[in-house]
């Protein structure tokens, strides 16, 4: 058998894998779908796992350089005492996880972390701060550190809890590219994990930041105790929404002693790649970035996590709270895999069989 070209041959390896496990292929055309049913999600989360590797692969081949990843460095701005009691997090006031609470850190001092991230090769430059919700007099200070970072260079992230239309268009205004806001894992298994704000308090303020005209960053965690099932279900979400999130942060669980998570059974790391993998299938020109609990994988997880679409991840030390592979490690691992970082001025575009 014969092809005219890789887009053809590719097109009649994925309809042959596909085709013969009872899971639609993909159209032809752009790949993109918001119309999932959890019953596709289950069928995909349910293939062989090479099957489900080499449909991954094929959809991410098409969409992006295939040894390109995205490297983004994430700085807690505003540490403990947040009034959340979601179950996983060290910074819930809820728990006695040994992270005090700390103010709102200096437009300075940050812009120092941005100096340093971008010359340690990070083209995104992701804050974090332990709030409920940003309050007005905290909203300078804010601004300043999105004006200070986009005029380093950088893209600019940030994660400050729920947001207000108002809220959401004045960061917008001041230039901030992506607005991280997980809906953490499914509607079902929600209410398991969260009881302080609704699934719904989420959706809305994801809402507000697409109409700002904001890049939406939005994933979840995996490993928290939830089913297959919620985990289709947490995907079909974000696989649904009007537009695709821009970036889809695929969290392992991090269990930190004090949390009620503690304790919880380890996810089998193949179920986080197969996650990853239908993520990427779903979400086929989304950055799908391998997000927490990355520092306890081996080298040959994080390759299969790469070559299940996975082409985005945060770099440096720490995260918000917890550890991180140090950048010395990143840059061997990518040595070895032949895999070379994302630029800013790459504007993230891959062309097909690149």
């Amino acid at each position: 058998m014969s092809f005219a070209n890789q887009s053809d041959a590719q097109t009649a390896v994925e309809n042959l894998v596909t085709g013969a496990r009872g899971v639609a292929p993909q159209p032809e055309s752009s790949g993109i779908r918001n119309d999932w049913s959890q019953a596709e999600i289950r069928a995909l989360f349910d293939l062989p796992f090479n099957d489900l590797l080499f449909r991954a692969q094929a959809v991410h081949r098409h969409h992006f350089d295939a040894n390109r990843v995205q490297k983004s460095r994430l700085l807690s701005i505003k540490t403990g005492g947040c009034p959340e009691d979601c179950k996983y997090c060290p910074q819930s006031a809820h728990f006695e996880t040994g992270v005090d609470a700390e103010k709102l850190m200096n437009v300075d001092a940050v812009l120092a972390q941005a100096r340093e991230a971008k010359e340690g090769g990070a083209s995104r430059f992701c804050m974090g701060a332990a709030w409920r919700s940003p309050k007005d007099r905290d909203m300078d200070a804010i601004i300043g550190m999105v004006k200070g970072v986009k005029a380093l260079g950088m893209e600019t992230c940030m994660t400050l809890g729920m947001l207000s239309g108002p809220q959401a268009a004045r960061l917008a205004e001041a230039g901030l590219d992506y607005y991280n806001h997980n809906i953490d894992t499914s509607e079902e298994f929600y209410g398991e994990i969260i009881t302080t704000r609704t699934y719904q308090d989420r959706l809305d303020t994801l809402e507000h930041v697409r109409q700002s005209g904001m890049n939406v960053c939005c994933g979840g965690i995996v490993g928290m105790g939830e089913s297959r099932d919620h985990r289709a279900g947490m995907l079909m979400t974000l696989a649904n929404m009007p537009k695709h999130p821009e970036s889809v942060p695929i969290n392992m669980l991090v269990q930190v002693e004090g949390t009620p998570l503690t304790g919880t059974d380890q996810l089998d790391i193949l179920e986080f790649i197969r996650t990853i993998a239908v993520a990427r299938i779903l979400m086929p020109q989304s950055f799908v970035r391998l997000s927490a609990g990355r520092e306890a994988m081996t080298d040959e997880a994080q390759a299969l996590c790469f070559l299940a679409g996975a082409n985005s991840i945060f770099c440096g030390e720490k995260l918000l709270t917890t550890g991180n592979p140090e950048v010395d490690a990143d840059d061997a691992l990518f040595d070895r895999l032949g895999i070379e970082p994302y630029e800013l001025e790459d504007h993230y575009e891959a062309e097909v069989g690149e």
